[in-house]
């Protein structure tokens, strides 16, 4: 019974341990991440900086495998090169030891007040303390975030601590004893260490109860070392599985995760074992202590790294060896670039959004460009362009518009919000102006096929309101490519001369129609040539109306419209006035 209750306390404290990294790994992202991820993508131009921000990153985060995962999903958008991903793996291999030394404090003894109060026993009642009140009553932001890192560390050391005390008993357990004697082994040792992280998915954790199965006095290093080994190697598990999916270089960066740590076994356990076999290591009988396994650990990745890489070249020719890429890997499109790990990457994962609505604005200027010329020299070609180019842009509406939505119920900061709001906007008005130019295709179909000539004047109308069109559309696409407000103010005064121009215009081509000037066929055609121009305007103003306020926390297009119209009166009538100079007056 004694047993049982024992192995349900060590239960209980793996899970205050494991809760507490969640907690304070999660909220060190939060508080952190998005500088720490902006800095990773930017500076990890050699695999030496890879390697240091590797290591600085997943000391951060406290997860080696968390850090790999992004570093996968760079890889997988096209925002690091392999070369790159490899040093920030193999330097998050070495950060992720900062957990053991921080767990090595529960071997602090002796007599001394001041050493007993470095102790997590002594102090993680405190912090847990600490950290709950300030979690309770402070208000949301950085003050939480900081607030629940302390409380997950002082619950990650109370979790230690219990199974610390858990683990006592074992001590004076033949059974137990009988057990370790089985781990010596290395090669089973390595493969229990592997298995047991792969189940619970954390070495960190598994190396917390190592070291705090080595307070009992009972661990010898003999039983530490492979077991440490095969934690390493175990902790590859999700690693690989998150490379489900991603391209080939992202498949590659999971595989020499584990080809490091493989490399790193093998590299010290072979002749180690072997020199043991005929000069017997005296310190292996010897009993680990939380500092010791700390120690072994962070000198065995620290030698590792520096060997993995001097052989960089040499692994990375290995990786495209033994992961081929595939048809799919050579995916251009927006598909590539809304990686699902990106969705608790905020930040990133609106930038990659971003530059997946800069895919749709070039397809459906290209399509507006093509379908206006279609009118005066039609071509199947130019026809089925604008028809693949408008399959595309709905593609991308789609996957866009998911993806948001998903990231949406993340938990995303008020100016997230409000820029995943914009795009979702954005990416309805691009998609309908791509409708518009699909109709306009149709509309110089029907010109070629029925014959229809327009007068001389309905000619000129039509080439000075295309003109106007093309503009309006290119200033809007580079205010949203360049996010340029003072470009997007342009839009407005613009899209007033051309709803002017088009009102016109229909009066006028209705006055053709009843002299008889122009025909029934004609009047259809230029009609909804029109109608078309005039409603690619109103979607370049809401995009443009969109932009200017998405750092405002407002979308209602028609308070803004009024506003600026009273604030901005002169500014705004000059630019009106201008654009109507240029288009309306030459009509």
């Amino acid at each position: 019974m004694d047993i049982v209750l024992t192995l349900f306390t060590m239960a209980g404290g793996l899970g205050f341990f494991l809760f507490g990294m969640n907690l304070m790994g999660t909220n060190l992202k939060k508080a952190a991440g998005a500088k720490l991820e902006g800095v990773l993508e930017r500076v990890s131009s050699t695999p030496l900086k890879g390697a240091a921000l590797g290591t600085v990153t997943t000391a951060a985060m406290q997860s080696s495998s968390a850090t790999t995962v992004m570093v996968v999903g760079f890889v997988n958008s096209g925002l690091m090169t392999l070369t790159q991903a490899m040093g920030v793996v193999a330097g998050a291999n070495l950060g992720t030891t900062v957990t053991a030394w921080l767990l090595s404090l529960a071997g602090i003894g002796g007599g001394s007040s001041l050493l007993s109060l470095l102790k997590p026993s002594s102090f993680a009642p405190l912090v847990v303390f600490a950290g709950a009140l300030f979690y309770v009553f402070s208000s949301r932001g950085r003050r939480k975030d900081l607030a629940a890192i302390l409380l997950g560390f002082g619950t990650l050391l109370v979790g230690m601590t219990t199974m610390s005390d858990a683990t006592r008993p074992f001590a004076e357990s033949q059974a137990f004893l009988d057990v370790l004697t089985v781990f010596s082994n290395p090669f089973l040792g390595v493969l229990i260490g592997a298995a047991l992280t792969a189940v619970i998915q954390s070495s960190s954790a598994t190396i917390g109860i190592l070291q705090a199965l080595s307070l009992t006095g009972a661990v010898p290093f003999g039983t530490a070392i492979p077991l440490i080994i095969g934690m390493d190697i175990g902790a590859c598990v999700p690693v690989l599985l998150s490379g489900i999916g991603a391209t080939a270089d992202g498949r590659r960066t999971t595989v020499f995760y584990l080809y490091f740590n493989l490399f790193t076994g093998a590299a010290f356990m072979i002749p180690f074992y072997i020199i043991n076999i005929f000069r017997p290591f005296a310190f292996l009988s010897a009993a680990a202590s939380p500092v010791g396994i700390a120690a072994f650990n962070t000198l065995l990745k620290a030698a590792a790294l520096v060997i993995v890489l001097l052989l960089l070249p040499l692994f990375r020719r290995l990786l495209t060896l033994t992961v081929r890429e595939k048809e799919a890997d050579r995916r251009t499109d927006v598909a590539a670039l809304l990686d699902e790990r990106f969705l608790n990457l905020p930040e990133i994962a609106l930038e990659q959004c971003r530059k997946g609505v800069n895919i749709m604005r070039e397809l459906t200027r290209d399509s507006i460009v093509r379908a206006i010329a279609l009118r005066t020299a039609y071509s199947a070609d130019g026809a089925r362009a604008i028809e693949e180019a408008e399959d595309k842009v709905d593609e991308c509406e789609d996957k866009l518009g998911s993806y948001l939505v998903r990231l949406s119920s993340f938990n995303l900061s008020e100016k997230e919000s409000r820029e995943a709001g914009a795009l979702l906007h954005t990416i309805g008005d691009f998609e309908r102006i791509s409708d518009h130019a699909l109709n306009l295709s149709e509309a110089a179909r029907e010109i070629r096929e029925k014959k229809v000539t327009f007068s001389p004047d309905a000619e000129k109308e039509l080439v000075t309101v295309s003109q106007a069109i093309l503009e309006i559309l290119n200033v809007t696409c580079d205010a949203f490519a360049y996010n340029d407000t003072v470009m997007a103010a342009e839009v407005e005064p613009l899209e007033q001369v051309i709803d002017l121009i088009c009102d016109t215009l229909k009066n006028r081509h209705v006055e053709r129609l009843q002299r008889g000037v122009c025909g029934i066929n004609q009047g259809f055609v230029f009609n909804d040539i029109i109608s078309n121009y005039s409603r690619i305007s109103d979607h370049c103003s809401n995009i443009a109306v969109t932009l200017i306020r998405s750092g405002a926390g407002s979308f209602d297009p028609h308070e803004y419209l009024g506003r600026i119209k009273k604030e901005n009166a002169g500014d705004f009538r000059a630019s009106f006035e201008n654009y109507k100079k240029i288009y309306y007056d030459t009509l």
